[in-house]
């Protein structure tokens, strides 16, 4: 059985659809024995679900870039 901290991992990669199969099934047999990542599972489906939901959109590179410039210049 994997650990807590590697079903989290796994769980936040599934969000991303980045796991493997073999990733989501080891994730699926600890969740069946693990209430506490069983909840934590629930919460961060909860959490991407609201933030597609708000249709969130991150910064490009150019953005950040200018960002990062007009600070350092405000210093």
């Amino acid at each position: 059985m994997i650990s807590c901290e590697k079903a989290a991992t796994i769980c936040n990669k599934t969000q991303y659809r980045e796991a493997t199969f073999m990733e989501t099934l080891k994730l699926r047999f600890h969740l069946l024995m693990c209430k506490t990542c069983s909840a934590f599972t629930k919460k961060n489906t909860e959490l991407t679900a609201l933030c597609e939901k708000a249709n969130l959109h991150s910064l490009s590179e150019n953005d950040k870039i200018k960002m990062k410039k007009q600070l350092k210049d405000q210093r």
